[in-house]
Order: structure tokens, then sequence, then C-alpha cells
């Protein structure tokens, strides 16, 4: 089969832990049904699509049937066509349309997780379409714009947040698009997980029944090219029964996939193990070698910084080769402006730009096709999200064959899918995990939707089955006040203020220049404590600044900048104090448990290292409060004669942090979430369970799903994790497999072997067929 780029694979083979090498498919295709009009087909044969693939048949047909639908399928398998379609044909048909029962406008409301992709599918629809008046709704809106939009648009295009904070607020003014509202799109709807994907859920049940109030029961059509489940997700996100495709039809180009590993340097500073070469200077050097075989290459990096760092070196190694080549790489990040975005594409597209270094902001707002190569830096935290990435290269057809390359960072989870390619290549993505009754989510929702309309009785069913304890709670706490129309809200405030639907809890720190008085950026109230303490050091933009004051009560935190010799880590104790056994199942000398527990975190002191060598310079205290943090965890035991078996007394601090570290840093491989999004804490013997216990949590308030996903996925994450550890090359201990870049200890004590013994004795009570 064709190749992209051989030479390059050639020459890198030590660097390749692992290649697949896929055929073309051919399409699979089937009529259009009867229900879609002659003037809609024709749009989409004037746009290439003459004929429809199944899945898009098998969608078309479920609508017809009255059916929510969620299709599950590929990138560029032409999941759009599947709402797009009946949504002109049901606007064309106007005041006969079938399913408006003699509503004179129907309409369409389309939501999106960014502004970009609901600005690119807006340009996407026909400007002279009959009924069709499209129009953006966010942030970026002028009051006229918006005015027009609420008194004319048939085709609103927006985002959760402005869904939660204006139409649904304002629903009155916008009764003219309720009532005639016949179907909601929610694109992407795999990045609504975590706490934002149990903000969103809420903010949909309030949307449901608004539409009800005025006479609308919308039909919900979902897509997402990667998300398992896709039937239950997208239930749980609505709370209706939704009908999944997910038989992908479309047709596809040869596809080389390989999984890069950058070779391991000698260890520096006094932390344990060594490290790798940095993913971005390889990665830099692979579209290096891309650019100069004059291969369409876009690169995934996960910062900012990171996505220009990749390019200027790029460029500068091509610039030693062919000073022409210089300028046909360039950087994509959240920020440009739409003109910048449309060049870039233009560009691309034409060939003249033959590499583009991005940051996720690609994956939702820029449609690019003919690409030859992807290459991502490091695994992007999910399945889907990998999918997502390598599914911009071979949009060209059967006959377009494209190359993805993953670059591993120096992360456990990197280091397992590296040398375990089948947890990801050809293993379905993960489960879509949040939680819509989390109580810290749904108390701001029930308030928002009592001031929207007031609560009856009825409606605490769609709210789901602790909205009764919710609205009790809010009614004694003086914010919602019972009459006989039911429950209302009692402040003039704004209640959609009580959510942010993107924000782990708290306002965030702003951080000020101290000479100038300009705002240099926020923190999230969770982590400032350990990022902006007095003396801390901050990188904005590659700008250095040092803190000179942290004001607590206002939220700020004063800097001065200035470039120092060395670099900050805050120092912290933690304690977990469990609340409520949820959950819990015994496995010989082995216990899981599920519940929610109340972590007690305080920054004590922070690390000065030299920023070259790496060597820790001193150690200052800071006096900071300790925050509580009430979450959900998962936990697991193991009786003194089973640690006893496996480890010295002296072993078992260092074996339990180090698996605590690695099981935080593979959880992610399962569940739909990061790193940061968890907490953990290691015992050798914690008060309440007399024994040796390694909990995970969740770090937002009331917790995001992810603990509990971890408790019913234990066997598998537990082996998962004693196996990265025990797959890396390093023989201490390392970034790609214990060690934590959040850890508040310092990484210290870390036992990497005592780690493997001790997982070893876990899983195998895990896994024991009598347990």
């Amino acid at each position: 089969m064709d190749t992209v780029a051989p030479s390059l694979l050639e020459r890198r083979a030590d660097r390749i832990l692992h290649r697949v090498d896929e055929p073309a498919r051919e399409a699979v295709v089937e009529p259009w049904p009867s229900w879609i009009g002659q003037p809609v087909r024709d749009h989409f044969a004037a746009e290439g699509a003459e004929v429809l693939w199944a899945h898009q048949s098998e969608a078309l047909r479920r609508l017809e049937r009255g059916e929510n639908v969620v299709v599950a399928t590929g990138t560029a398998s032409g999941k759009s066509l599947v709402f797009t379609a009946p949504a002109l044909q049901v606007l064309s048909e106007g005041r006969a349309g079938r399913a408006l029962d003699g509503h004179q406008h129907p309409t369409v409301l389309y939501l999106s997780p960014t502004k970009a992709l609901a600005a690119d599918q807006c340009r996407r629809l026909p400007t002279d379409w009959p009924g069709l008046r499209a129009a953006t709704v966010d942030g970026d809106n002028s009051r006229e714009a918006r005015a027009w939009a609420r008194d004319h648009a048939t085709y609103v295009l927006t985002n959760p947040d402005t869904l939660h904070h204006t139409l649904l607020p304002g629903h009155a003014r916008w009764a003219r698009f309720w009532s005639g509202l016949t179907y909601v799109v929610i694109d992407e709807c795999h990045h609504y997980r975590g706490v934002f994907g149990a903000h969103v859920a809420q903010v949909l049940r309030r949307l449901r029944r608004v539409c009800a109030h005025y006479g609308a029961t919308p039909q919900f059509v979902a897509s997402s090219a990667t998300v398992s489940e896709p039937d239950i997700a997208a239930g749980r996100l609505t709370g209706l029964e939704m009908s999944a495709v997910t038989d992908d039809a479309s047709p596809r180009g040869p596809r080389t996939t390989v999984f890069w590993e950058p070779p391991l340097l000698p260890g520096r500073g006094d932390g344990p193990g060594t490290t790798r070469r940095s993913a971005t200077t390889e990665a830099a050097e692979v579209v290096t070698d891309l650019v100069v075989d004059d291969t369409r290459t876009l690169c995934f990096v996960r910062s900012r910084r990171g996505a220009e760092q990749l390019a200027t070196v790029a460029q500068e190694r091509l610039e030693d080769i062919d000073p022409g080549l210089r300028e046909r790489v360039a950087t994509y990040r959240g920020g440009y402006l739409p003109e910048e975005r449309r060049e870039l594409e233009d560009r691309l597209r034409s060939g003249d730009l033959l590499a583009l270094a991005s940051t996720n902001a690609l994956e939702l707002g820029i449609d690019v096709a003919g690409l030859d190569a992807v290459v991502s830096v490091g695994f992007p935290g999910t399945r889907a999200g990998l999918v997502q990435q390598f599914g911009r290269a071979g949009r060209g057809g059967v006959d377009h064959a494209s190359l993805n390359v993953l670059v591993a960072r120096d992360e456990p989870i990197d280091t397992y899918l590296v040398h375990h390619p089948e947890a990801v290549l050809g293993a379905p993505v993960e489960a879509t995990v949040f939680d819509p009754d989390n109580p810290y989510v749904l108390g701001p929702h029930l308030a928002a939707a009592a001031q929207e309309l007031p609560l009856i009785e009825s409606d605490l069913e769609l709210f789901g089955e602790r909205a009764a304890d919710g609205v009790a709670a809010l009614e004694a706490a003086g914010m919602l006040r019972r009459r006989a129309a039911g429950w209302f809200w009692t402040s003039r405030e704004r209640a959609s203020q009580l959510a942010d639907l993107r924000s782990a809890g708290g306002t965030p720190v702003q951080i000020v220049d101290a000479d100038t008085g300009r705002l240099v950026g926020t923190v999230d109230a969770a982590a400032a404590d350990g990022e902006v303490h007095e003396g801390a050091v901050y990188v904005h933009q590659g700008d250095m600044f040092t803190v000179e004051e942290y004001d607590l009560e206002h939220g700020i935190a004063v800097v001065r900048r200035g470039d120092v010799p060395y670099t900050t880590s805050a120092r912290s104790s933690t304690a977990v104090a469990i609340c409520d056994v949820r959950d819990e199942r015994s496995h010989g000398p082995a216990h899981l448990s599920f519940g929610e527990v109340e972590v007690t975190h305080q920054v004590t002191s922070y690390a000065k290292r030299d920023r070259q060598s790496g060597r820790v310079l001193g150690e200052e205290p800071v006096e900071l409060p300790e925050r509580t943090l009430p979450t959900t965890a998962v936990w697991w035991t193991l009786d003194d004669a089973a640690v006893a078996e496996v480890l010295e007394p002296e072993q078992i601090p260092g074996a339990a942090h180090a698996a605590e570290h690695a099981a935080i840093g593979l959880l992610p491989l399962l569940a739909t979430c990061d790193r940061w999004d968890l907490g953990g804490l290691s015992t050798a013997l914690h008060p309440q369970t007399g024994q040796l216990t390694v909990f995970v949590y969740d770090g937002h308030p009331g917790g995001a799903g992810f603990a509990e996903r971890g408790f019913a996925i234990a066997a598998r994450w537990l082996s998962v994790t004693r196996d990265a550890i025990a797959a890396c090359e390093c023989r201490d201990g390392c970034p790609s497999c214990v060690v934590s870049p959040k850890c508040g200890n310092g990484n210290q004590p870390l036992d990497k072997a005592g780690a493997i013994r001790l997982l070893d004795a876990l899983t195998r009570h895990l896994t024991a067929p009598d347990n």
C-alpha cells in the first residue's frame, strides 16, 4: 500500500515502537429517504454529496420516525448532513411543516462547545434558502445583532454558556423562537464531560422545560466522532431516550499509524530516575522531515507556548536546510482573529502552508481537508481526542494515503500506550463520564430554573432523583420560597450567575503587574495557593514574574516581571476523611470503596530549584489557610499480612506513594478526564481504615464522576497501572511512570519496585476468580 513519508519512517525506525498499516475502505451508499425533498438533495449534490453513506441514510430514517438520534461515526463521515438536511427541509416547509402543528415559523437551535465551531457551521449554511435566517448568538454579538436574531432568526447557533446565561433567563423575549423549535442539535457532544458535562446536562433540562412552556417538543440530534456507548452518554446529557447510529460507512484512504518514543537522557537534579528527550523537540524534527518531503502536516500540541516553540524550532531547522521552507510552517492557537484563521485554512488547503502547529483549538474551529499527516505531541488525554486528531488526515477519499504519529511525552499514560498500543488502536473510546446529580451542580440550576419559571412538583422528575432534596436545601437557605404556584426565586440577582459552566469552583484569582497595573492573567481558585503564593515564580507567555503579594480576601496576586535563576514548586499537606461509603466490595485481603470524602489541603512551603540543573536551592515556609474540598473518591486497602508478604516496613510509604501517582496518571486512559482533574493520598496507616490505604479523588466540589468510574473498572485500571510502571525503562522512577508534576511532597518518598510488588499483590486478589 502507499505510505506517506516512507523515508522518515525508515530513518527514525529506532524511535518507532509500534506501526500499523491499514488498507483503504470503500464507502457503502444508500438512497435518500423520501421525506427529504429534491431541493435539499440538490443542495448537497452541489457540495459533492450526490449519494448518502449508509449511516447518514439510517439516521435520517430514524429522525423521520420521531426518534432522538445520536450519530457517533468517524471524523469526516458527514455527520453535519444528518442535522443540516432535516433543518433545511423543515425550514423550507414553513407553516405546512410536518412537525409544527400550525406554528408559523419552524426554528432550529444548534449548540457547540465553542464559538468558533458555531461560526464555521453558520458560514456553511446556504444564504438564500427558503425560511432560513441564520444567526450566531454569543458573547461577541452587538446588541443590534442579538435583537435581530431574537426577532427574526430561524436557525440560531450558540453555545451552552450563552444558552445558560442569556437565552434561558430571557426566554420570554425569545418566545417566538421557542414556540417553533423543531430540532436541537448538540454537536461534538463528547466534549461535555466531567463537571462541564454535568452543568450542560442541567442546562438542557432547563431548555426542555422552557420549550414545553411554549408548546414545543423538539427532537434532539447529537453528533460525535468519538464517544463510547453513545446512546447512554447522550441520554444522560439530554435526559431523553436516544437512538444511536454507529456503523461508519464513509470511505477512507490507506493509513499508517506509528507510536514514537523519544530516547532517555541522563537524569538531572536530585529527584529520582531519568528523563526523556522533549517530545516537543522530537515532534519539531518530525515536522521538519515531513515538510522537506512536501507532506501537508498538522501538529497538535497541548499548550499555546508549546505550539509556538515547536513551530519556531521547525522553522529554524528548515532555514538551515532550505530558507524558502521556513515560511511554510506556522502556528495556530486560541485567540487568533477569524480572518487569521481563514487565511491559515486557505494556505493549508492550497499547499502554500505545509505544516501547522496547533493547540487543541483547531479540533473545534477549522475544517481542513486534504492533509497528509497528523503529529500528536503526547496523548491528548482521551482515546476520543486522539481519534479526533488523527481523523484530520486522509480526508481526500480512498486514494489519499495518510500518516498519523503519536510522539510520547514523559508521562505515565504516554509510556503505557507506546508499549501497549492495543489500549488505544482499535479499542473502544472511553465512556463519557459526568454526574448530573452532583449537588454542587444541581442546586444552582434548580435556582436558575425557578427564576425562569416557578418550579412545581412535576418538574422535579426532569431534574433527577436528587432534585427534591436540592429544592428543600434552597428553600431552607431562603433562596427559594414556596407559594401556591410553586417555588419562586427570592433574590433580585440573576440565579444563572450561581453557576459557571466551565469553572472548577470559586472566583479566579487575578494576576496583576505591580509596575503597570495591567492584568497579566488569571488562575483558578482551586490552584491559586500552589501557583501564586508569595514568592512563587509565575511564567506567562514566556515572561517570568515573581509574586510579591497574594491577597486571599480580594483574589489578587501582585507580581513583578524579571528573570530569576530558579523555579518554584509548592509543598503541601493533605488529609482525607471518609464521610459516607456509597459502594464497596471485598476481594480477600483487598477492599475497594467508593464514596463521599472531605479533603483538607494546605500549602505549607515552596522549594526553589535551579533552572539549569534542577537542584533544590532551598525551601521557604508560607502561611496559608487550610482548604476543604467535599468530593467523591475511590480508595483501596490491603491488610497488613498481604502487605508484609511483598514489602518491608520501610518500603511501604514509598511504594504506596508511587502506586498512587501512577494510578492518577493512568485513570485518564479509561475515563474521560485529565490527571489535573484528580487528586490523591496514600498512607501506610489511615486512621479510619486502620490499614494501608490509597485514595484517588475528584478535584471538583461534589465530584465529577471520575472516581466512580475508577471504582467500576478498578481491576482493569490498577492492572494497567502496574503494567505501565513495569514497562518503563528507568531504574528508580521518572515522569514516565511514578514521578508526578503536581506532587505536594516533592515526589518523596517513591519506590518504583515496591509499587510494582504492591500492585501485583492487589491485582492478584482483584482478579481472582473466587472474588
